[in-house]
C-alpha cells in the first residue's frame, strides 16, 4: 500500500460477517484471492484481517476476520499500531494454508511482516484454526531504506520459498526464506527487483519520491511477471494508482518492461491505469482458475465518494506473451 492518508481506510471497510454484496460493491484494498473446494475467499487490509467468500466470484459474503485481536508481537514491534493490519497474502502448499500480512503506520518504515497458518480455509471445519507464526521480517527507520509491508510468497521450480515485499524508498525486494517459510534463511540472500528514482540526498525516514509497491509475481509459461503498484493509493478520487509490470525467465530477475529496461533502474510497462469512474486501481494479484487467468485489484469509485472497491478482470496474453485486460471491465 502506499505511504499516505492511510487512516482513511479505517472508515472504507462497513460489510459486517455473514452480510452479502455483488463484486463492484465490495470494499476492500489490497486483496488476495485463493479457491479452496468450490469456495473463492478475499483476504485484505483491515482490522484483523478481512476475509470475504464466494461460489461464483460476483456475489460475496463478509465472514469473521483472521484475528480478533492483532497478535501481541505486533503492537511491541510498531509503538502506536491499532491492530489495523495491511496488505495479506495468501497460498496454499502441500496441505498448509500460508497468510502472509504486514503491520506499520502511515508514512513510516517502522514494519514488519508476520505469518499465520491454517489447514483450512472451511470456518465450519473442526481443524479451522489460524495460528500466528510471529515476526518474518522487520525494517528499522535509519537502519534500512526498504519498507517491510506487502508480501508475497513465491515458491520457486526448486520448492525454495522467497518473499517479495516492498514499498517506497528504495523499492521492491526478493529475499530467501527458510524451508518451513517462516523466517529469512541464512547466509541471507537479496535481490533488488524494482525501484523509482529517489535522491541519494532523500532523509531516508522520508518515503516518498519512488512511489512504487505492491510486488506481486505470477508464472506463466517461460516467464516470471512482476506486477507492481505505481503512483499514490489512499486518495479516494485523488487516488492515481496504476499497474505496471516487467518479466524475466529467473524467479530472482532482472525484470524488463516491453522496451527491454530493467525494473530496477526505472523499468515498466502499464498495464492498467485509471480512469473518471475509477481514477485509481492497483495493488493487485494474479491467479489461475479453471484454465482463465484474473487480476484481482481495487479501484476507487469516483461515484462513491472515491470507496476503494474489489475488481476481478480476466486476463488474456498478447502474442508476445504479454498480459492484457480491458479497462472497460472495470466498469459494472
Amino acid at each position: 500500500m502506499s505511504m499516505r492518508a492511510r487512516l482513511l481506510l479505517a472508515a472504507a471497510f462497513v460489510l459486517c460477517a455473514g452480510e452479502a454484496s455483488a463484486t463492484d460493491d465490495v470494499r476492500v484494498h489490497d486483496p488476495v484471492m485463493i479457491r479452496q473446494g468450490d469456495t473463492y475467499y478475499v483476504f485484505s487490509t483491515g482490522p484483523g484481517i478481512r476475509v470475504y467468500s464466494s461460489h461464483d466470484m460476483k456475489d460475496w459474503r463478509a465472514e469473521p476476520a483472521v484475528f480478533e485481536r492483532a497478535p501481541e508481537w505486533t503492537f511491541k514491534a510498531v509503538p502506536g499500531f491499532t491492530g489495523h493490519i495491511w496488505a495479506p497474502d495468501i497460498s496454499e502448499h502441500a496441505g498448509t494454508y500460508y497468510l502472509y500480512y504486514a503491520i506499520s503506520l502511515p508514512g513510516k518504515i517502522t514494519s514488519a511482516i508476520g505469518l499465520a497458518t491454517n489447514t483450512t480455509l472451511d470456518r465450519k471445519s473442526p481443524e479451522f484454526k489460524w495460528v500466528d507464526r510471529g515476526m518474518v521480517l522487520q525494517s528499522v527507520v535509519n537502519r534500512d531504506l526498504w519498507n517491510a509491508i506487502d508480501p508475497q510468497l513465491v515458491v520457486g521450480d526448486n520448492g525454495t520459498p522467497w518473499l517479495v515485499f516492498g514499498s517506497f524508498w528504495s523499492g521492491l525486494k526478493l529475499v530467501k526464506l527458510t524451508s518451513d517459510y517462516a523466517r529469512v534463511a541464512e547466509p541471507q540472500e537479496w535481490y533488488a527487483l524494482a525501484k523509482r528514482e529517489r535522491s541519494v540526498f532523500q532523509p531516508d525516514a522520508e518515503p516518498e519520491p519512488a512511489a512504487i509497491e505492491a510486488p506481486f509475481i505470477f508464472r506463466k509459461g517461460d516467464y516470471y511477471y512482476l506486477f507492481v503498484s505505481w503512483d499514490y493509493c489512499c486518495r479516494g478520487i485523488r487516488s492515481n494508482y496504476k499497474i505496471a509490470l516487467g518479466r524475466s525467465k529467473q524467479l530472482t530477475g532482472p525484470y524488463r518492461d516491453r522496451d527491454g529496461k530493467d525494473m530496477a533502474v526505472g523499468g515498466g510497462t502499464i498495464l492498467l491505469a485509471g480512469n473518471d469512474r475509477w481514477p485509481g486501481v492497483g495493488h493487485n494479484s494474479a491467479y489461475t482458475f479453471e484454465g482463465k487467468d484474473y487480476l484481482v485489484l481495487h479501484a476507487y469509485d469516483a461515484r462513491d465518494e472515491g470507496r476503494s472497491k474489489l475488481k476481478i478482470l480476466e486476463m488474456t496474453w498478447d502474442s508476445a506473451g504479454w498480459p492484457v485486460v480491458n479497462p472497460r471491465d472495470l466498469h459494472p
